[in-house]
């Protein structure tokens, strides 16, 4: 498993309007709603993947991937590594071009289920981070 270089991630990030939220908790004190609410606050349009939630940061969740209003340029994933594989699954039946697991959340099934259908994989890495340290 091999991550995009920086200008890669730069170039996904700058471009990106719209941002699946998987697994977005509606709970304030964690850290899927703070970083969110951050790419929200710096523009980005957050849709939250939840079945547990109704609404987060003034937006209607959906229950799963197949259930997106509409394609989102990034999925971002906070749930443990070993979903990873079946959101993959999920995420090969959209448009989004870009799978993003967040810091700690990997698997090597998941890339290598994604990149045979073409999307650029991130993993381990913090989406709100990178945005400071490669757009700011």
């Amino acid at each position: 498993m091999q991550n995009p270089d920086r200008e890669t991630i730069r170039s996904i990030l700058a471009n990106a309007q719209t941002i699946a939220v998987v697994g977005l908790s509606d709970k304030p004190h964690r850290t899927s709603y703070q970083i969110a609410q951050e790419m929200q606050a710096k523009g980005y349009k957050i849709i939250p993947v939840n079945p547990g939630i109704v609404e987060v940061l003034g937006e209607k969740a959906v229950a799963s991937l197949s259930d997106l209003p509409e394609t989102p340029d990034i999925i971002n994933v906070f749930r443990r590594s070993e979903f990873l594989p079946e959101l993959a699954e999920e995420a090969v039946k959209t448009d989004a071009p870009v799978f993003w697991g967040q810091l700690g959340v990997e698997s090597e099934q998941a890339y290598a289920i994604l990149t045979a259908a073409d999307k650029t994989v991130v993993m381990d890495r913090c989406i709100k981070v990178d945005h400071g340290a490669l757009l700011s």
